[in-house]
């Protein structure tokens, strides 16, 4: 009786609970679940102890990282006194927002987690076929970049300049461009880490950009439409800094339900329907539209869209015929 109530008071916590039910789909680390569980990573690591140290947690040590598992007392076919109690619960709160937000997330880290290939193939590998040492979606990207020509880009919306660094790869110049200072401030620390030089770095908003009329010939809008105040406007304003027979580039989430990410991510839009996207690059003037999908998972709720359109060359004046005299 003493070891049951023991239990149940561990698993008076909500936090702890969300913790079983993701570790009871996959194997992580502190860093996965602090993104996972949107917890300081202290507290993770100290509901960790706890559950650890009752025997409902498992740690193994794998490449250097900790990882966390359920215990396999838990596991569905576990004899555990807890394993009908909380496979009852997990079903229970299936549908619980918080709940299909922490999957939501767990999904993510698994999708980063599978094209970044930090681990090499097992013999129980799920893909092993996609694991592949020196196989890495960041080269390839890296080495289409180098058959594109040098030209000026705009990265629109550039957060920390993750993207804007690999694109400065190959841009002649790239001008980045954000809301927040203090992000922006991030990003030149990254480029002087990495000996960017090739970088403007613009505070200003997506709807009235701090950039020339015609003056790059690649506008990016890399997940940043949806916190747009105005998309149609974003989408305006990336068409009037490019210039003629240049593209605009829109990478985007295709329309979901998953309304966590207003408040944690700070999203306007639940993203949007491919015809929408396209009804926006055809409405700012943009031909040759095209939308595709760039990334898609099974059971993860978020799809990428890639949504392109060149822009107009301006159509010249009729010359007037030539007077030849009588």
């Amino acid at each position: 009786m003493e070891k049951a109530s023991a239990l149940y008071r561990l698993l008076g916590d909500e936090a702890r609970l969300r913790l079983l039910r993701v570790l009871a789909h996959e194997r992580l680390n502190v860093t996965e679940l602090t993104g996972i569980l949107g917890l300081a990573q202290s507290g993770v690591s100290r509901h960790l102890g706890l559950l650890k140290d009752a025997g409902l947690v498992a740690e193994e040590r794998d490449g250097g990282f900790s990882y966390y598992r359920l215990a396999p007392a838990l596991a569905a076919s576990g004899d555990h006194l807890l394993s009908p109690v909380l496979r009852a619960q997990f079903d229970e709160a299936a549908n619980d927002a918080l709940v299909r937000a922490d999957d939501a997330r767990l999904q993510e880290v698994l999708r980063l987690r599978k094209e970044n290939f930090d681990a090499h193939a097992g013999p129980d590998t799920r893909d092993a076929r996609q694991l592949v040492p020196g196989r890495s979606w960041a080269a390839w990207s890296r080495a289409l970049g180098l058959l594109m020509p040098r030209v000026p880009v705009a990265d629109l919306g550039c957060g920390e300049g993750y993207l804007t660094i690999e694109v400065s790869r190959w841009a002649s110049s790239v001008i980045a461009v954000d809301r927040s200072e203090l992000v922006l401030r991030r990003a030149r620390a990254l480029a002087g880490r990495r000996h960017v030089s090739n970088v403007i770095w613009k505070k200003g908003e997506l709807d009235k950009l701090p950039i020339r009329t015609g003056s790059v010939h690649v506008a990016m809008l890399s997940q940043a439409l949806h916190h747009a105040h105005n998309p149609a406007q974003a989408v305006a304003e990336a068409e009037r800094i490019t210039a003629p027979n240049g593209r605009v580039l829109v990478l985007d989430l295709r329309a979901h339900q998953e309304e966590w990410v207003r408040g944690k991510l700070g999203d306007r839009r639940l993203g949007f329907c491919d015809d929408e996207l396209k009804r926006l690059l055809a409405g700012a003037g943009l031909h040759n539209v095209r939308v595709a999908v760039g990334a898609r998972k099974a059971g993860d709720p978020f799809t990428v869209l890639i949504a392109s359109g060149t822009k107009h060359e301006p159509q010249r004046p009729p010359r007037s015929p030539r007077s030849t005299g009588p």
